[in-house]
């Protein structure tokens, strides 16, 4: 029988374009979380700057990473620009790291410089957890196609600007509503690229039933925790099959 899994929403301070400092930032924060997933914002590690690098995988700036995954158990969700160029997700652990999921939403100046990904799912410990981007939570569509995959949560990178602090909480109740899942949504605090001088923060985790678990501050560096025990991740998928059925 598949552990419960506890899971963190971080929003760590960002340099742009400083892939080394940004590093060992998430490297702090996953082992403040000491979770067994930890979910970063979009472009986490560049900041939301359209015309950084891709990271690759391979890259030993994320070292620091690697080495907190290795020592506290956990699989970090951190947003980059990857190969493609996407922007992307990449899983690191204490083995390293490898691209996972691209933005498949993309708008406005992004879709000059990226291409979309593919819906996908990532399984930690039996948990399956539907993958997402900023605008992916805002269509429908796109968390509908991910639960067809078979979902046990619905987990995302984000930047909103302040004045949008109440955006993901939002489309968070949408897709636990309408799919019967738990969402944990990371949004970036601080400031960022593309205009967003001031962001929302306040990264939250929310229920099947979309009551918010756990919410951050809008200061960079908080987190917001939960764990999630089998009998409600079967709750969920009960809750989720029953929502297909009535279509």
């Amino acid at each position: 029988m598949e552990q419960p899994l506890s899971i963190v929403v971080a929003q760590p301070r960002c340099v742009a374009h400083d892939v080394t400092a940004n590093a060992v930032a998430h490297a702090e924060a996953v082992r403040a979380a000491n979770a067994r997933v930890v979910v970063f914002p979009e472009m986490s590690l560049t900041g939301y700057e359209l015309d950084a690098a891709p990271v690759s995988p391979d890259d030993e700036r994320l070292a620091p990473i690697i080495a907190a995954c290795a020592e506290t158990g956990t699989l970090a969700l951190v947003g980059a620009p990857v190969t493609g160029p996407r922007i992307g997700i990449l899983a690191v652990d204490g083995d390293g790291a490898r691209v996972v999921y691209g933005k498949v939403y993309l708008h406005g100046s992004e879709a000059v410089r990226f291409v979309p990904g593919e819906p996908a799912v990532i399984d930690v410990d039996g948990w399956r957890l539907g993958l997402a981007v900023c605008r992916d939570t805002g269509i429908p569509e796109h968390a509908a196609k991910t639960a067809a995959l078979g979902i046990d949560g619905y987990v995302a990178g984000v930047v909103h600007a302040d004045d949008e602090a109440e955006v993901h909480g939002e489309r968070a109740r949408r897709v636990a509503a309408d799919h019967g899942v738990w969402v944990a949504t990371a949004a970036f605090a601080g400031p960022t690229g593309g205009g967003f001088d001031r962001t929302s923060g306040r990264s939250g985790i929310w229920s099947a039933d979309g009551e918010l678990i756990a919410e951050a501050s809008a200061d960079p560096d908080d987190i917001a925790r939960a764990v999630f025990a089998v009998a409600f991740r079967d709750r969920q998928r009960r809750i989720g099959s029953m929502s297909r059925r009535s279509r």
